[in-house]
């Protein structure tokens, strides 16, 4: 199955890319990009879970790359829905999904980067970050008490760290690049309006009660300084090699299949195949089927 060249190029427009230029108002979270049927989006879905599965499929067999998504998102955008979503036709053999939460003591006691490290995706699969490493410039630059906690000699932690910390990730992902390992961003961008509609589900419904937090609500009153965390993150950690989309999340349905364009049109472009047999491979199975051919039953 294809799918349509106007819906692979769906996700150009949410593509960063010029981080320094970034600015988070140019974008929509609204956004749905002409696609007014809820129907048609649906359809869309489809076509991409099959194109997925056959892409993944070839990326397994190759065993050459390695490919990692990374979602990050204000609580009730939807990360969970969209990887259920999204994902639903993926080999599970060949892609691990990994959600990272309040880190552990024995995390705290590593560098910011260790417990991510231990969850890459080996050659030929697919990984998918529920959040990320990136939560160390997100909440914990918005809530720096938290630095306190991770153990860092006091010289360590000055003005300039969240500038260390972007340089380090980007030569982190350059590190990966190198090795093989592809990396594609998204920043699933709600709006504070529908985050509050999507909550009050949560307090509504009582098959949503179980997904609602009272930290979520606090969280809100910190809104402003977690999008200029992002726009920061954005403009300094977007590169050609490891570039951000940022995706508009107000409608999940459309949520959904930009992010399917952008995973598929990266896949794509790796110019995945199947492994080619050679003569001598060839020959022995050959041997094998005629060996199979005689042995009756």
């Amino acid at each position: 199955m294809k799918f349509s060249k106007k819906a692979l190029k769906l996700a150009d427009a949410f593509r960063v890319k010029h981080g320094g230029s970034f600015r988070l108002k140019d974008y929509d979270p609204a956004d749905i990009r002409g696609i007014h049927s809820k129907d048609k989006a649906n359809e869309l879905l489809q076509q991409s879970v099959v194109v997925l599965q056959e892409l993944q499929e070839k990326l397994y067999a190759q065993d050459q790359w390695a490919v990692l998504l990374i979602f990050q998102a204000m609580d009730a955008a939807g990360k969970d829905s969209l990887i259920k979503h999204v994902m639903s036709g993926v080999n599970p053999q060949a892609c691990a999904v990994a959600s990272f939460k309040q880190p552990s003591v024995e995390e705290l006691d590593h560098d910011f980067l260790w417990r991510t490290t231990r969850r890459l995706p080996e050659r030929g699969k697919i990984g998918i970050f529920n959040r990320s490493y990136y939560e160390e410039v997100l909440v914990v630059r918005v809530h720096q008490e938290y630095l306190a906690k991770q153990h860092l000699p006091p010289a360590l932690v000055t003005k300039k760290i969240w500038k260390e910390r972007f340089e380090d990730i980007r030569n982190f992902e350059n590190y990966l690049t190198r090795n093989g390992v592809v990396i594609r961003k998204f920043f699933l961008h709600v709006s504070k309006e529908e985050q509050k509609r999507r909550f009050l589900d949560r307090l509504n419904e009582p098959e949503k009660n179980w997904k609602f937090s009272e930290a979520d609500v606090r969280e809100r009153q910190y809104w402003d300084d977690y999008m200029n965390a992002y726009e920061e993150m954005i403009q300094h950690t977007s590169t050609p090699e490891a570039p951000w989309y940022v995706v508009p999340a107000d409608h999940k349905w459309f949520t959904h299949i930009a992010v399917s364009s952008a995973i598929i049109q990266t896949l794509e472009e790796m110019d995945l195949q199947f492994p080619k047999v050679d003569k001598a491979r060839r020959k022995q199975l050959d041997n094998a089927r005629q060996t199979l051919l005689k042995s009756g039953k």
